[in-house]
């Protein structure tokens, strides 16, 4: 497995307060949590760019 990188994270105390919470609920420590929610973000921004690209490519087919 490749070696992780360290990062420093401010984060408000109320933003803490909620990531905390949430990580509690689905048994993740607030770590596991951030992760999670960057990797989902990022699944998400991926998957919109190839909608994004279809939708382009399916739009310069039409004009043909």
């Amino acid at each position: 497995m490749a070696e992780k990188k360290s990062i420093l994270l401010r984060l408000s105390p109320k933003m803490w307060e909620e990531i905390s919470k949430w990580a509690e609920d689905e048994f993740r420590s607030v770590n596991g949590q951030i992760e999670y929610l960057i990797s989902e973000a990022l699944r998400k921004r991926n998957k919109s760019e190839h909608v994004s690209e279809a939708e382009q490519t399916a739009e310069d087919e039409s004009k043909d």
